[in-house]
């Protein structure tokens, strides 16, 4: 089921919002401190392609405090709240529930990306 789903999302808009995001990471990448950043966009560009079958994990780590606190300064509340607001446009329909939540864990995803890691289900 996982599959069809990812297929579905990658088709509709998987694929552009993940050259969105590799568009972001190669910007960030033109200056050295952009890099760490850059790499979070990499980092939400996997999992925007095929979020079905993944999950979050959070590593216990005080030095993601800091780069989170950046990242939602400079432009991780709105990407969480653009995700957020699809996410809840989704839910309206019954069949779109699943990809509600797919949006949901992108916002997380998209808020803390530091510390963050990507794992299969």
């Amino acid at each position: 089921m996982n599959a069809i789903l990812n297929i579905g999302w990658f088709l509709i808009t998987g694929l552009w919002t993940a050259i969105g995001w590799w568009a972001a990471g190669l910007l960030c990448y033109i200056s050295i401190i952009g890099i760490p950043f850059g790499r979070q966009c990499f980092k939400n560009a996997d999992l925007t392609l095929c979020p079905f079958g993944k999950e979050i994990v959070y590593k216990d780590s005080s030095v993601p405090i800091i780069a989170n606190a950046i990242w939602i300064l400079l432009f991780g509340w709105e990407l969480a709240l653009a995700y957020l607001s699809t996410g809840l446009i989704w839910y309206i329909t019954i069949i779109g529930i699943p990809v509600g939540n797919q949006c949901l864990k992108l916002a997380q995803l998209s808020l803390l990306p530091f510390g963050a890691e990507i794992k299969e289900k």
